[in-house]
């Protein structure tokens, strides 16, 4: 990982501004409907993954960049030289009275392989790394809870790794170039390695139902 001395300077101006959503129309970038939320995700090469969450119920809009890193307004060849410290990242706008954030970071856990480290299947480096990040407090801490559970999960399979996911509150999150957004809606043949490892993340009891 680069620190601010090796990472690419980036530039100050954003490098795309963004547009509609190809499947559902909505602004990527807002204003979003009083009482949406946002989660950040990072589950390898984000195609596959912004797919995995556009199509869930409550799931209002989503748009792929990058975070994590040092780099102002990266482009995509710039985070995949590795000299930005960013992952590729799905940004999440939900409802959080239809869908809870237990049962999108379920989705999170199941859908890929958090235990690869700088890496998601034949994807490697820095960019492809897990990573959840939130905008509060509390839900930094059930997503911290649901990694714990995923941990016993693996256990439970036989899977002796240890869940390497970058975990933390948002920072900056920048938006990748048009072409990538909702890829694999412009190119339905398009690559998409998301690959779980059949463990199940089990929902806590007191996780509250989509209409409270």
């Amino acid at each position: 990982m680069p620190d601010a001395s090796t990472a690419l300077p980036g530039r100050d101006t954003p490098i795309m501004t963004p547009g509609k959503h190809v499947v559902n129309g909505r602004d990527l970038d807002g204003p979003y409907p009083e009482g949406m939320k946002e989660l950040y995700v990072g589950m390898g090469c984000y195609w596959g993954a912004e797919r995995a969450f556009w199509e869930l119920p409550g799931v209002y809009v989503t748009a792929v960049g990058f975070a994590g890193g040092i780099t102002k307004n990266p482009t995509y060849h710039e985070t995949c030289t590795g000299q930005t410290g960013h992952t590729e990242i799905v940004k999440v706008v939900y409802d959080p009275k239809e869908v809870s954030l237990n049962e999108l970071l379920k989705v999170f856990w199941e859908r890929h392989d958090p235990t690869q480290g700088m890496r998601q299947g034949n994807d490697v480096g820095t960019q492809y790394r897990s990573a959840l990040y939130l905008t509060s407090e509390a839900d930094l801490e059930i997503a911290q809870e649901t990694a714990a559970a995923y941990q016993n999960a693996l256990k439970e399979i036989g899977k002796d790794g240890q869940i390497t996911t970058e975990i933390g509150l948002l920072d900056a999150f920048y938006y990748a170039e048009e072409y990538h957004q909702q890829y694999l809606a412009r190119n339905p043949d398009g690559y998409c390695g998301l690959g779980g490892t059949g463990a199940t993340c089990p929902l806590p009891a007191s996780s509250p139902s989509p209409q409270e």
